[in-house]
């Protein structure tokens, strides 16, 4: 995303030390064991690996998160899974490079952030610590500085998509990179989802004295398809960070990127409350609905897909809606949100 604030124009450094200033904790996670080198292309050949041409459209669905026609990184999902963790992170990898081998699998309005050339020589899983150790040629290294944080997000948020990976170190031709290569953002500690994405500073907000939440907008692709986009905003800390996600999101898109509002002006914020057994209830008021009358999914489901990534457990968490006041809430999608709903397994299914 290219943000225009005056904060924009300090290092990329700089920008991803603002959450681990602001929380206090480690912006690539806690990871300080010793890890062996990953194994050479002989040993990784055991793995099993793509062919090199795109996958039949019967494979299970894995996300990626590919940059759009605006610039953006948004989950798409492929049929690229075969269920073995280190040969589908390495294919998962292999879908964001530019014109790499599933370079006709993706939609249009959609393409890879590694640069054009690169091989993805090896991954390996540490399972212990959920650690993904990702080995690249000397192509990786051929991108422009400006463009060194979106690499960043789009490799480890797509590694990351999964339970069994939860952090990501970066290796070239058989050395751990200590800093990226080119704008030379540092690698003290493996990526995490803690670096963010889409990142952009609230209005009227110190980036010093705030927190990052994420919150998911809509878009739409050239041929007209509507797809959901997460953007970490920098925000005034509050005590609930789901409740302080959603207020962002009834706020509604900052830039002028191609997102799109998914509330009214009209929606407000009542409650969100917690159960015992991972329940949040979101209770929202909007005159702009009639008692009974379905209600656009987008709307629902950037519900769903923000309250859950800002919760202690997205997996677990399931979101409850109520609207007006009215505990049965049914989209356009014919789904009851006043009902219990986890977080979609796969988002943004856009066809070719």
């Amino acid at each position: 995303m290219n943000i225009k604030h005056p904060w924009r124009m300090t290092s990329v450094a700089g920008l991803l030390s603002l959450p681990l200033l602001l929380s206090g904790c480690s912006l690539f996670g806690n990871e300080s064991a010793s890890i062996d080198p990953p194994p050479s292309t002989t040993e990784q050949s055991m793995i099993k690996a793509v062919t090199g041409k795109a996958p039949a459209s019967t494979g299970q669905l894995r996300a990626v998160f590919l940059q759009d026609h605006n610039g953006l990184l948004a989950p798409v999902s492929l049929p690229i899974a075969t269920g073995d963790v280190q040969a589908d992170a390495k294919s998962a990898l292999e879908t964001l490079v530019e014109g790499g081998p599933y370079a006709g699998l993706l939609p249009e309005g959609f393409k890879g952030v590694i640069p054009q050339g690169t091989e993805v020589k090896s991954v390996t899983v540490d399972k212990n610590n959920k650690l993904a150790i990702v080995e690249f040629n000397k192509s990786f290294t051929n991108y422009k500085p400006q463009e060194e944080r979106k690499l960043m997000e789009s490799l480890t948020w797509t590694l990351t998509d999964r339970p069994d990976i939860e952090s990501v170190q970066i290796w070239v031709e058989g050395k751990k990179l200590n800093e990226m290569p080119v704008g030379g953002t540092p690698l003290d500690h493996p990526l995490t989802r803690a670096v963010g994405i889409n990142l952009e500073i609230g209005h009227g907000v110190t980036p010093l004295d705030s927190s990052p939440v994420t919150v998911y907008f809509s878009s739409s692709s050239p041929a007209g398809v509507q797809y959901y986009v997460p953007v970490t905003r920098l925000v005034s800390p509050e005590k609930d960070r789901v409740q302080s996600a959603l207020h962002q999101l009834i706020q509604g898109p900052q830039t002028k990127d191609g997102l799109q509002e998914v509330m009214t002006g009209e929606t407000a914020l009542k409650s969100v409350e917690r159960s015992k057994d991972n329940v949040i209830t979101v209770s929202l008021s909007d005159d702009m609905f009639a008692k009974g009358e379905a209600v656009p999914a987008e709307f629902l489901e950037s519900v769903v897909l923000t309250a859950a990534d800002n919760s202690d457990d997205a997996v677990k968490t399931k979101i409850r809606i109520e609207l007006n006041g009215e505990k049965s809430v049914i989209g356009q999608n014919n789904q009851n949100y006043g009902e219990p709903v986890a977080k979609p397994q796969h988002i943004n299914e856009i066809p070719l």
